[in-house]
């Protein structure tokens, strides 16, 4: 059994806010959604598999030396919608009063996640609005060693590519001897993350209207690196994750990354 680790796609609704005085502004409600439901139950669809679904402020609060005996407990990573700057550590776990009493570092979550890949983990990293580039170039994915090991490239502006009309993912001669005919119905999505395609790169499934890459895997070290550059739950993936055979897709990208 693969055991997964799964950060990103949760989010919180506060609201609706009213303004009952000039000193009164109060929300009345607040809702958390796991948005990320869809792909946990995809990949744990055939019994095999077992998923941790993680919020990226659960992710960010987690203490020194926590993401490391995670890293070592699992198999496959998965980072969805998690902006550069979630791999920082939270500022409560810095003393002040340590402050210019001792040399104060930690190590590297970017770093020691490729160190994991190196060594045979297998890593998914999907698109959103605060992934690769992302909105306003918040998801800084290229500006991390990330974009080492990525088996695409990241653009130096926001990259959201959006359209109500949709996008057709398209399966590529490569990615046929992957994906095999059956996965040539994948319904539209309402948008990606732009990024350029690279020779260490596989592209296995583009975007039909622009050719950018949707699906591409690369080989680092022992371990395999896999990027979707759309969403893995709504808004993008609205239709795409009531299509029939989403678990079956979500499998098949899991057997890339543990080198099935």
């Amino acid at each position: 059994m693969a055991k997964i680790y799964y950060v990103g796609d949760w989010a919180v609704l506060i609201g609706p806010s009213f303004a009952e005085s000039p000193f009164q502004h109060a929300p009345k409600g607040l809702e958390i959604f796991n948005y990320g439901v869809w792909l946990k139950n995809a990949l744990e669809s055939d019994g095999k598999h077992q998923v941790e679904s993680v919020s990226s402020w659960d992710f960010y609060k987690l203490p020194p030396g926590k993401f490391e005996k995670i890293l070592q407990d699992n198999d496959v990573i998965i980072f969805s919608d998690v902006e550069g700057k979630l791999f920082q550590l939270a500022p409560d776990f810095f003393t002040k009063e340590e402050f210019g009493k001792r040399v104060i570092t930690f190590p590297d979550r970017v770093k020691l996640t490729i160190e994991a890949v190196k060594s045979g983990k297998g890593l998914m990293m999907l698109g959103g609005w605060y992934s690769y580039t992302g909105a306003n170039g918040k998801g800084g994915w290229g500006r991390t060693p990330f974009k080492d090991i990525l088996p695409v490239k990241c653009l130096d502006h926001e990259d959201l590519v959006e359209s109500t009309e949709g996008y057709y993912p398209q399966v590529t001669n490569e990615g046929e001897a992957v994906f095999g005919k059956k996965f040539k119905n994948i319904p539209p999505i309402l948008g990606y993350n732009e990024t350029i395609p690279i020779k260490e790169g596989k592209v296995l499934i583009s975007v039909k209207e622009t050719g950018d890459p949707l699906v591409a895997v690369r080989k680092v070290g022992k371990g395999t690196v896999l990027s979707y550059t759309s969403d893995p739950a709504p808004h993008w993936g609205l239709n795409f994750v009531y299509w029939k055979q989403y678990n079956e897709f979500w499998l098949k990208c899991l057997s890339l990354v543990l080198n099935k």
